[in-house]
């Protein structure tokens, strides 16, 4: 990596892409606040076991999971952002049972839902893990309630993850356009590091746990063994990156439906549509085995969803093996 002076800073790529746009003005806020964050965030995850803050809280989310003491962090600490950034009309959150409102005036121009910290099982044996955000726009004048946050990804205007590991990287994408941020611990600041990021067309890895195998449906047998041929399987076991690494070097994730979860492991409208949105503009794909996951009306905040997000020619690999099964 050279100089991080030879890099837009995160401030000045928003200047230069956000600003003053009709679709996205005041989007630039709103990822600074993600932004700053992260970087709170980060540190709190570095010390966190020399801080005692690792490990369980004792309550449960409305999941029916452990809720770690980081997971209340994050989402703490994401609400205030959002909320100090004046942009922010609501929040739906994977820990907050019910959305999070802000302000209803026409400043307040965006929704967002989140997974704020995504892969925490891996909390407690240094692991990567992330934070997942996706954006969308409020019409003016809207009235505010937990059905306004009820729409499909493809309505998304931005997504947003962050990665906490070897370093922390933010990536934003918007229509059209993937973009990966460092973090320098020197300073503090993002920087851009990768422009206009899209899936190799090499797909040397595949992601899944076969420690579920045998809940598995035929095809989902068969795709993944067709998958093995010529590909060495990487599993985090945090989504996000998982997906950072696909999306980087090239390969595919899938957590499907199976006899145990009948409906899908992961939740659609803070994990699997803002990735999804991600991956689409990199030139993926997502798809929960039937449909594009970006098309799906959502039903409810909590609903959970089939996941299968990557390279665009796995993924519909994998759906017309499951098809012909």
């Amino acid at each position: 990596m050279t100089s991080s002076s030879s890099h837009l800073t995160l401030k000045e790529f928003c200047d230069s892409n956000y600003k003053g746009s009709e679709t996205y003005d005041g989007l630039e806020t709103v990822l600074y606040g993600i932004a700053s964050g992260a970087k709170n965030l980060e540190s709190q995850i570095r010390n966190g076991n020399l801080l005692g803050m690792l490990g369980a809280t004792g309550d449960m989310n409305i999941q029916g999971e452990i809720v770690q003491q980081l997971d209340a962090i994050s989402s703490d600490t994401f609400v205030q952002e959002f909320k100090d950034s004046k942009q922010v009309a609501m929040v739906g959150c994977e820990e907050i049972e019910h959305p999070v409102t802000f302000g209803d005036s026409d400043q307040h121009k965006f929704i967002v839902l989140m997974d704020p910290l995504d892969g925490s099982s891996n909390i407690d044996v240094a692991v990567s893990i992330g934070s997942i955000f996706g954006i969308w726009k409020r019409e003016p004048s809207t009235p505010l309630n937990a059905d306004l946050l009820l729409r499909p990804g493809a309505e998304q205007i931005g997504a947003v993850y962050v990665v906490y590991g070897s370093c922390t990287v933010l990536v934003i994408a918007t229509e059209g356009t993937v973009n990966e941020f460092t973090m320098n611990p020197k300073d503090g600041e993002f920087y851009l590091t990768s422009a206009n990021l899209k899936y190799p067309d090499k797909t040397p890895y595949y992601s899944v746990n076969d420690g579920n195998t045998a809940k598995w449906i035929d095809g989902i047998v068969e795709a993944v063994d067709q998958l093995r041929e010529g590909r060495s399987q990487r599993y985090i076991g945090s989504l996000v990156a998982d997906f950072h690494r696909n999306i980087i070097k090239g390969g595919v994730f899938l957590y499907t439906a199976d006899t145990k979860n009948t409906v899908g492991r992961l939740r659609l409208m803070y994990e699997a549509n803002p990735l999804g949105y991600v991956s689409v503009q990199a030139g993926g794909a997502v798809s929960n085995g039937i449909e594009n996951i970006l098309d799906i009306k959502p039903v409810e905040l909590h609903q959970r969803v089939p996941l299968i997000i990557g390279n665009k020619m796995l993924v519909e690999q994998i759906i017309e093996t499951v098809k012909k099964t």
